[in-house]
């Protein structure tokens, strides 16, 4: 954890090493299973437009993130930027939604802006459904060996979308690693990133090109390295998944009936 970005932006290593040591109940759950809920809670954020729902749906999936055994500390923080997104896109849809006003100001004698009680349920909503799919994308991630990951990857996406899936992932090792020497060096000798943006702008640019240009002929250098040990072209992923055991199938069906009831039949009040 000393040698990561920052706090606030997920820990590739960390993450892959719940994923590879992890030995909970949901670790050993087939990876289809977790893979197939994933797009259904997505569809069901995306449909669903109640309060309660969103709340009650982000509780279930915290819940089994904390039984998984995985970090509560390092999940809120990664949460700062799937906040910051929401809030700075809300914040522009909230106000004037038709309901009953909380508060209002004018900027000009044509022009103000009110907020109602549907424009705060707005807010609270959308931030719960995007807490929830940011959760339940971490538990999925930190419960599923990469070898599973890249075989579902290569047997889902037609190729070459497949291999820049594939690659694309080993490259952000690299050039995180990169950056993380390169921020050392540069506090090392006084400097910092906030520093850099407010006093020294250009050698903050110059940093990430040099980033960029390094990460590419790294990334050169390994290509021409797996050239020489064979490779085609192609990256072919063999490992066998786990299958879906019938409890798991139940579980989906489960889900699924209950999200089509809670859309279409149930009217919460908000």
């Amino acid at each position: 954890m000393s040698g990561e970005l920052s706090p606030h932006i997920p820990d590739l290593d960390l993450i892959t090493f719940y994923s590879e040591k992890g030995t909970s109940l949901f670790s050993r759950i087939s990876p289809w299973t977790k893979a197939l809920m994933l797009p259904l809670i997505i569809l069901f954020v995306s449909l669903d437009k109640s309060l309660i729902s969103a709340i009650c749906l982000y509780l279930i999936i915290l819940a089994i993130y904390g039984l998984s055994g995985l970090p509560f500390k390092q999940l809120f923080q990664w949460y700062t930027m799937p906040l910051i997104f929401v809030i700075s896109l809300v914040l522009i849809l909230m106000w004037n939604e038709p309901g009953k006003p909380i508060f209002s100001f004018s900027l000009s004698p044509y022009f103000s802006l009110t907020l109602t009680d549907n424009g705060l349920l707005l807010l609270l909503t959308l931030l719960f459904k995007s807490l929830a799919s940011v959760t339940y994308s971490l538990f999925f991630l930190m419960t599923t060996k990469y070898n599973y990951l890249s075989a579902m990857i290569y047997r889902v996406f037609p190729s070459p979308i497949d291999q820049i899936f594939l690659m694309s992932y080993r490259f952000i090792f690299i050039t995180l690693k990169m950056v993380k020497s390169m921020i050392k060096a540069l506090k090392s000798r006084g400097g910092g990133l906030l520093k850099s943006v407010r006093r020294q702008s250009k050698m903050f640019a110059e940093v990430f090109a040099l980033t960029i240009i390094r990460s590419y002929d790294r990334a050169d250098r390994i290509n021409k390295a797996m050239e020489a040990r064979g490779f085609t072209g192609k990256y072919v992923a063999a490992t066998k998944i786990p299958g879906i055991g019938p409890g798991e199938y139940f579980t989906m069906l489960l889900a699924t009936v209950l999200m089509i009831y809670l859309i279409w039949f149930v009217k919460l009040p908000f």
